[in-house]
Order: C-alpha cells, then sequence, then structure tokens
C-alpha cells in the first residue's frame, strides 16, 4: 500500500514554526509521506528560508513563490499556482495553517479538486471582520473537512456555526511543540547576551498589524509609550518591514533610536527570537502566537488589539488586550510585579503533533 501523499502548506513565519512539528511527525509515521509547500507569500529570508533552517525542515517539495501583494492578487496568486501542483502531484491530504490569505486560497483549490482539506488551528475567532485573517479564518473553517482545534473554546466557536462535531479534532497548541523541540537550542543561544542584555531585565515588543503602524495617529503614541518605558526599562523592538516602513514614514524611527534605550532589530531568526522571548520581563506585541507563547511561558504579555482571536491567552493565561491609551500604565503595573501569574490552557504540552498525526491516520484508514 503506498503512502498518503500530505501536503503542508506554509506561507508565513508563524505558519512554519506550525508545520515544523507535524512535518517530523509525519516524517516517522510509516503510512504518511509529507509534501512541503511554500506559496512565499513571507519572502524575506528572516522571515522564511531562516526560519525551516532553525526548525529543520528540509527545502519546500513546492516553492510557488507568490511574493507580495494586495489581498486579491496573493490570494489569486496562490489559487493559480497550487491548482496547477494539485493537478499534476494530486496529494491525499491538503493541511492548511492558520489564517493567512494563503490559508484560505489553498483550501479553496483543495476543496474545489475533491481533495480532504484540514484546517490546523481552527476555530479562532475575534469576531472582527475588518480583520482580513478573521474573514480567512471563516472562509477556510466554512470549507475544510476536518478541524484542529487548539482549545475548548475554538470547538465552542465551531459549533455554535453548525459544524458537525465529527469533523472537529481537538489536538492542543502545536506552537508549543515549536519551543519544546528547540528548547535546548533556543537556551543555548547568544542573541540576549549579544544584546548586552540578562534575563528579566528588558521589555521585547513586536508589532506588525495595519492597524498600528500604517496610521502615525495610532503608531505615534506607541513610540511615545515606548519612549517613556525605556528610561526604566531597556527595550528590544523586534520590528516587521511593514513597522519599519510605518516609523520612517511618519519621522518616528529617529525619536524611538535616540529614546534612552531601545534597540530597534529587523526580524530574527526563531531560535534567536525565542531566546529573546524566554529572557524578558514582559511582551508587548499585537501578534496572535506570542499571545500563547507567552501564557505558556508565564510571562506578563500586553496585546496592542482590540481584540483577539485567542482569549483563552486572556482568561487562562498572562494576556491583557491594551490600548495606546491604557499601555503607559499597564507597563507600569508589570514593572511593579502587578500582573496576573495565569495557567497552561489543556493540551499545550508539546505532544499537539503526535495528537494530529494519530487523528489524519484514523481518518485516513477510515476511508
Amino acid at each position: 500500500m503506498s503512502k498518503a501523499k500530505v501536503h503542508l502548506v506554509a506561507a508565513a513565519r508563524p505558519n512554519f514554526m506550525k508545520v515544523a512539528p507535524l512535518y517530523h511527525a509525519l516524517n516517522t509515521a510509516d503510512w504518511a509521506d509529507p509534501v512541503l509547500v511554500h506559496t512565499g507569500q513571507h519572502y524575506d529570508r528572516n522571515m522564511s528560508d531562516a526560519i525551516l533552517e532553525d526548525l529543520r525542515v528540509p527545502e519546500p517539495d513546492f516553492h510557488l513563490g507568490v511574493g507580495s501583494g494586495s489581498h486579491a492578487e496573493q490570494t489569486g496568486g496562490v489559487m493559480i499556482a497550487y491548482e496547477t501542483v494539485c493537478m499534476e502531484h494530486r496529494p491525499d491530504w491538503i493541511v492548511v495553517v492558520g489564517d493567512v490569505n494563503s490559508t484560505a486560497a489553498c483550501a479553496m483549490v483543495g476543496t474545489k479538486l475533491w481533495i480532504p482539506v484540514v484546517h490546523l488551528e481552527a476555530g479562532l475567532r475575534s469576531n472582527d471582520r475588518s480583520m482580513p485573517e478573521e474573514i480567512n479564518r471563516l472562509v477556510t473553517d466554512a470549507i475544510a473537512d476536518v478541524l484542529w482545534t487548539p482549545s475548548e473554546d475554538a470547538d465552542d466557536n465551531l459549533l455554535a456555526e453548525g459544524v458537525a462535531g465529527d469533523k472537529i479534532d481537538r489536538i492542543g497548541n502545536i506552537m508549543i511543540d515549536s519551543f519544546e523541540m528547540l528548547r535546548e537550542s533556543i537556551e543555548a543561544a547568544d542573541a540576549r547576551a549579544d544584546l548586552g542584555l540578562e534575563a528579566g531585565g528588558y521589555a521585547l515588543v513586536t508589532l506588525h498589524r495595519p492597524s498600528n503602524v500604517d496610521s502615525a495617529d495610532t503608531l505615534a503614541p506607541i513610540v511615545d509609550a515606548l519612549t517613556e518605558a525605556s528610561r526604566e526599562l531597556p527595550i528590544v523592538f523586534v520590528a516587521h518591514p511593514r513597522t519599519i516602513k510605518g516609523l520612517e514614514r511618519f519621522g518616528l524611527k529617529d525619536s524611538l533610536e535616540s529614546a534612552a534605550d531601545v534597540r530597534l532589530l529587523e526580524p530574527v531568526p526563531y531560535v534567536n527570537f525565542m531566546n529573546l522571548v524566554t529572557g524578558t520581563r514582559l511582551v508587548i506585541t499585537d501578534s496572535g502566537g506570542l499571545q500563547e507563547e507567552t501564557t505558556y511561558l508565564g510571562i506578563p504579555c500586553l496585546t496592542l488589539r482590540e481584540n483577539t482571536e485567542r482569549p483563552i491567552t486572556v482568561t487562562m493565561g498572562t494576556n491583557e488586550l491594551v490600548t495606546t491609551d491604557t499601555l503607559a500604565e499597564l507597563l507600569q503595573r508589570v514593572l511593579a510585579g502587578d500582573w496576573k501569574s495565569g495557567q497552561r490552557p489543556p493540551l499545550w504540552d508539546g505532544r499537539t503533533a503526535e495528537r494530529a498525526v494519530e487523528a489524519l491516520r484514523r481518518r485516513h484508514t477510515a476511508g
């Protein structure tokens, strides 16, 4: 009996971190043949290839090379390129990850070609349809054949939308698998030392969402708050290319770099980045993944968003939603030690990929 060909679709930096543990788990299964498809939606080397190296994932079997563009351009480009791959190298299963344009695009390709689609990280909802990611989540979950969820609230969201319960497999949070898989390398990395920083002695900042970085009205108050905070605590600002453009466009980059103690960095490979995360006193972010990682690690997280598709990090974990108006106040609370300790949600244990492979095996052998 031939092995089941399983396409693992990766597009953006967080996708690679979720695909890697699943790739390794499938690669050791005697019934599966994992095939890595890189759509090229993130094409900066620090945002893609370096991540694959850190995660010990080989070069993609297929690289669609789509690159940047509008939502329509990216979605259409991925659909056209991926349909060609599927027609010529038809898989038995397609696993799409997260909520980027490539996720919805490849799910649509698979569904229309009658190839079973699995959505890894299904059921997350911000209930904010102004977010492109929310549209991608809704579309993907509506058409996927199998929905792999990270937590009970995600199950509840899907059931409330009328998804049949037998399509849902709660497997846990695969981001934690990546961290645990590379924990030894992360702890041994020199990222903190190279910056002259000590564990617990700095804050880490990442921002990339348009609502925060595409307008001077939102970005300037953030820079002001970080500038003020840097008087008390060194700040490491790992900036997405989009964020750098915003800082330069609004004349904020120089003021940030001349602040008391702010280190402005370009995107950092995963192992070095997580070395910075594990040593930080607190995180300020608008990233989804960091909300989860800080909850797992028990690190205070201030999320600069009006909502989150990961509310369990707020209700159970160490995360709080903040605005530019409340950022400075909540920063002071963290520095004063006045922050919740939180707890890890169930199945956030580093064994999610194992559960995913077993769930897929059951479905595959059931025909």
